[in-house]
């Protein structure tokens, strides 16, 4: 089988391949014989309800420094395509949502991964409130009231944006800790949404958990372990990946979202936990498969092209 794949994603110039899984992808989707066109969101164009996109074949090496090549440079109908991977980085504002209604104009017959509607409908940090239950204390708003009476209930939180990545905006507030109010004013003018507040776990010491699932069901996880001194666990401001295995409490959570997250066709979705905790479902442009093969893992782009392909 012979798939046309195009690749919307942000810049391939910029990406770390040590660490990039749509490198991954990329790299499996190739060796498969597949034919991979690679563009930018900013190059989308809707007329006539035909939906294109301008861009290059690529050819991809995992070789850093050298790991790219362009060919080919032209305007295609997106619709032409067999898959199109929806890969590019959040922050979820209103560029990536009006991304996922232009794609919807070629999905299902173009299989968009993960499904554009429903990354649309499930924001990472609103949709796990759908399992309370595997969540720790949080509250959703931009009430000043409201999050002080929470932090004078828990103590010690984390405060972020709502449609925040990477680690951008986190904060710890403390017990006494006195700059509450000015961070308050820098989200308030930084921010239209509500802000998140949880209370802080105190086991993100041991790491963050990604547990990666492939149509519903666990293929793998890391362990991502904070810097000395930081309260982030994001590879992408320090963390330290590490081997771990799945807990029995970690399986109970993939059971209950495994049907829901097939249901809704989100193919490649990671989901956080600290300890016994899930603090989000991450189904825009999940990382960590890379890591998860380097401990000896899953091969999990594998799988996924796998999955991708019995579609057909």
């Amino acid at each position: 089988m012979t798939l046309k794949v195009a690749v919307q994603m942000d810049p391939v110039e910029a990406i770390d391949i040590a660490g990039d899984s749509t490198f991954a992808l990329m790299i499996e989707a190739q060796a498969r014989s597949h034919e991979l066109f690679y563009y930018q969101t900013s190059t989308l164009a809707l007329m006539d309800n035909v939906l294109t996109a301008h861009g290059h074949t690529i050819t991809v090496r995992d070789k850093a420094g050298d790991h790219f090549t362009l060919a080919d440079e032209r305007r295609i109908d997106l619709g032409s395509q067999d898959v199109v991977l929806m890969r590019q980085d959040p922050p979820f504002d209103m560029g990536y949502i009006t991304a996922t209604h232009l794609l919807e104009h070629i999905h299902p017959k173009t299989l968009v991964v993960n499904d554009p509607a429903e990354v649309r409908n499930a924001p990472e940090k609103l949709f796990v409130n759908d399992y309370p239950q595997f969540m720790p204390p949080t509250l959703i708003t931009r009430d000043w009231d409201e999050i002080k009476a929470f932090r004078k209930d828990h103590g010690d939180i984390i405060l972020k944006p709502l449609y925040g990545n990477g680690g951008a905006g986190v904060f710890r507030l403390q017990h006494g800790d006195q700059n509450m109010n000015s961070l308050l004013e820098l989200f308030d003018q930084a921010f239209r949404e509500p802000f998140i507040a949880q209370k802080y776990l105190a086991d993100v010491r041991a790491g963050d958990k990604r547990i990666i699932l492939i149509d519903g069901v666990a293929a793998g996880c890391i362990n991502r372990v904070p810097a000395e001194g930081e309260s982030r666990s994001n590879m992408h401001v320090g963390g330290r990946p590490e081997p771990v295995d799945m807990t029995t409490r970690d399986h109970e959570i993939c059971e209950a979202l495994g049907p829901e997250l097939k249901r809704r066709g989100m193919i490649f979705v990671g989901i956080d936990v600290i300890g016994d905790y899930m603090t989000e479902i991450n189904v825009t442009s999940p990382t960590g498969i890379r890591e998860v093969k380097n401990f000896g893992g899953n091969d999990i782009a594998v799988m996924i092209w796998d999955t991708i392909e019995s579609k057909f």
